[in-house]
């Protein structure tokens, strides 16, 4: 995969993670370039975070910074004419709402803070107001920036908010990013120590008109690439939300046009394109952070799945076929696999999709191919992570040896299975049907029940391991 050359500096010609600081916003470096994003792209941005940890602050900051008419409400106790001011004849048979300089009319950014503590009748004004930028069907034309506040739901460290219900999926969905703020274990010590100083408190600087300058430069960055995504970045975004559809964590089509969205904005703010600007636009663009939050183990994994078929690794796009084939077209791929590395990953990416028996019968069968190479091509990891399927008919050590079927004395319960599977006409020669009768017994000794009528369909699947 490409880059772009060295990764533009942020407002103000400062690196990347200086700059929020530098106004009087401590604590944020790490997401910076996200926030900058939200502020090239204008979609909406939700920061989700425990009390004290400076969500309010930064996005009243970033309002005052740009010289925006801002809005700040708050969902817990607001009424709906708070928002649109009060209802009136408009003298010629219609409603007009009587304005006051708290309603959101003339509004160019709005902050909803503690969104999930707000009724549902209100969410779903909110709900119009973040995704459409109109309310009571009326369209609110200055408005830019729709921003939002939330503590988490799930009980965080003991901590619990009362009163504090998940956002509704669909109304997570509607927000570009989706921020976690760092509390204070997470900063680092300079953090900490510009955090704990009270000079800063409530202060910000003013920029001389950098933030906005930025901005303005980057909008047309941000507009070019939307126009031509990198393709890079498209096939990751498929790919990752194939693999999180798969593992029941579900992304609407909606979010994966979003997600090429926010990666563009995050190449126009600044990040080279590679795998940080990839894995941070993924970490910070699940709605799922807003309602449950997400299996980080799934997303690691969908990530690296997503990397490597963008072609981030020169592997990338063998792994990638290897992924979606069947089991039997892996067996015979492992074989080719282009390094020892890259076919210890395809090892795991197989077994991991296989229940227990085929894994195996699929490790039965590929193991002793490729440890017949005079140099496997997969590494030790991945044979290891084979021969843990094999132990029940192999003895391995440096060399493959075939254990008895049985292990010594057949155990009385054992002795029909292994008979019916020595029996099996299909199998191709003799020496191949002990070894199925070796698989069988694998089974039986990992307590892996295998009925009769089974048999053929294991030795058929076998058979065609073996055959790839």
């Amino acid at each position: 995969m490409g880059t772009l050359k060295g990764g533009a500096p942020g407002p103000a010609g400062m690196p990347l993670g200086s700059y929020l600081a530098h106004i009087g916003v401590q604590g944020y470096g790490a997401v910076e370039p996200v926030v900058l994003a939200a502020l090239i792209s204008g979609d909406p941005l939700l920061l989700v975070g425990r009390a004290g940890t400076g969500k309010t602050f930064l996005l009243n900051s970033l309002s005052e910074v740009l010289g925006l008419e801002h809005r700040h409400y708050n969902a817990s106790m607001i009424s709906f004419d708070d928002l649109v001011g009060f209802p009136a004849p408009d003298g010629s048979g219609g409603v007009a709402f009587l304005r006051t300089p708290a309603t959101v009319w003339g509004a160019e950014s709005v902050l909803v803070d503690e969104l999930n503590r707000c009724r549902p009748e209100h969410a779903n004004r909110f709900f119009s107001l973040i995704h459409e930028r109109r309310l009571q069907g009326l369209s609110l034309t200055e408005l830019r920036y729709r921003w939002a506040a939330m503590n988490p739901v799930e009980p965080d460290g003991g901590e619990l908010y009362v009163g504090c219900e998940p956002l509704d999926p669909a109304l997570a969905d509607r927000f570009a990013f989706v921020i976690r703020v760092q509390d204070w274990a997470e900063l680092t010590e300079e953090e900490q120590r510009a955090v704990a100083d009270p000079r800063g408190d409530g202060a910000v600087s003013c920029d001389g008109g950098a933030l906005k300058a930025f901005i303005a430069e980057r909008e047309a960055v941000f507009a070019a690439l939307v126009a031509a995504p990198p393709e890079a970045v498209v096939r990751y975004c498929t790919v990752v939300a194939t693999e999180l559809n798969e593992a029941h964590h579900r992304i609407s089509p909606r979010r994966v046009r979003q997600w090429v969205r926010n990666a563009c904005a995050l190449l126009a703010a600044g990040l080279p394109l590679g795998e940080e600007a990839l894995r941070t636009m993924l970490q910070w663009s699940l709605p799922q952070r807003a309602v449950v939050p997400p299996d980080e183990a799934v997303v690691r994994a969908a990530h690296r799945m997503g990397w490597q078929a963008s072609g981030g690794v020169a592997e990338g796009e063998w792994l990638f076929r290897v992924h979606r084939s069947g089991s039997v077209r892996q067996a015979a791929l492992l074989r080719e696999a282009p390094h020892p590395d890259t076919g210890t990953l395809a090892v795991s990416a197989a077994l991991d999709r296989l229940e227990p028996a085929w894994r195996v019968a699929f490790a039965w069968a590929v193991l002793p191919r490729l440890m017949a190479a005079a140099e496997p091509a997969v590494g030790t990891e991945g044979l290891n992570d084979l021969a843990e399927h094999c132990h029940g008919c192999l003895h391995i050590d440096r060399e493959i040896r075939w254990r008895e079927p049985t292990g010594g004395e057949p155990q009385e319960a054992v002795v029909p299975a292994l008979a019916a599977a020595l029996a099996l006409p299909a199998c191709e020669d003799e020496l191949r049907r002990s070894r199925f009768a070796h698989l069988v017994s694998a089974l039986l000794a990992a307590n892996i029940p295998v009925p009769m009528d089974l048999l053929a369909v294991y030795e058929d699947d076998f058979n065609a391991y073996c055959n790839a």
